[in-house]
């Protein structure tokens, strides 16, 4: 492995290691309703980036976007997903729903298998179409048998995967498109912030200090790990990316289990098991579709 290709694990590492470990962040902040902290995650994260597109000299490109009136409809159409995929994440956080989190972002890369199916002719392999009939079969099970259905856990990866599916009909690069999506969103989270009832977190006069550093590293958390992300994705193929994608969920996963107690019942033990096996399966052939590829390469 050369040197670029270290330096891409290490960052695809970290990069789901910050995610993995979000949750602890969002802990801190459980005082606060979440709609709250979405404002401040969208405001202070917009602040980064536009500092990141400013270091870098590439308002160009943001300019750009803003003169493409189809680009700039995809965007605020992806958005909005992504606003309501990070509020959601957030409320499940702080609502003792890590454990759903952790579900939903181990379901997710078998549902962007899915939709890549439907809405990009992608064709499935027999292992992967087995994989995706497993992790339906799990949720199955749980709905029949336990007469409940994770909802927190398919909003999440469902609005996630069609996050994806949208930013994929546009061509413009990852920190760029963020940044106007958080643009867009920052206007509905200052009239938010305007016009919502006052809170004990609200106003930051009556804050700490401490506290409004720790509200502003919404910012942080939200656009640190993005970076790692993208930086990996330019050293490492996209499908050895994939392999470290399972570290955010397990690290939730242990999180919620063994630091916040939530309980591992038998509806989420059943449905857990079987999205497992079909993660290993999925794995498995992803491994045959890279030595097959190599192999097509050589």
């Amino acid at each position: 492995m050369n040197t670029n290709a270290k330096q891409g694990v290490f960052l695809a590492i970290a990069a789901y290691f910050m995610w993995g470990v979000i949750p602890a962040y969002f802990k801190l902040l459980d005082s606060v309703d979440s709609v709250e902290i979405l404002m401040h995650r969208i405001i202070w994260s917009s602040l980064l980036l536009a500092i990141i597109i400013s270091v870098k000299q590439n308002w160009m490109q943001i300019s750009n976007i803003f003169r493409s009136p189809k680009t700039l409809v995809i965007l605020v159409a992806s958005s909005a997903i992504l606003g309501f995929n990070w509020w959601l994440f957030i409320w499940a956080i702080n609502n003792n729903h890590i454990l759903d989190a952790s579900l939903g972002y181990y379901i997710n890369p078998l549902l962007n298998v899915g939709l890549g199916m439907l809405f990009l002719g992608e064709r499935l392999s027999k292992l992967q179409y087995a994989a995706v009939s497993l992790a339906f079969i799990g949720v199955a099970i749980q709905v029949i048998t336990f007469g409940s259905f994770p909802i927190v856990a398919f909003a999440l990866a469902t609005s996630f995967a069609i996050y994806g599916l949208i930013r994929k009909m546009v061509s413009v690069d990852s920190v760029s498109g963020l940044l106007v999506e958080s643009m867009l969103l920052v206007i509905p989270a200052f009239l938010y912030w305007w016009f919502m009832v006052p809170t004990q977190s609200s106003n930051f006069a009556d804050n700490s200090i401490g506290f409004n550093l720790l509200l502003m590293s919404a910012g942080i958390v939200t656009t640190a790990p993005l970076l790692c992300f993208v930086a990996a994705a330019r050293r490492l193929n996209y499908s050895t990316m994939g392999f470290f994608q399972y570290i955010g969920p397990s690290i939730m996963f242990i999180f919620g289990v063994f630091i916040y107690g939530e309980q591992v019942g038998q509806d989420r033990l059943v449905t857990f098991g079987f999205i497992w096996v079909a993660l290993v399966i999925y794995s498995i052939a992803s491994i045959l579709k890279i030595k097959k590829d190599n192999k097509a390469a050589s």
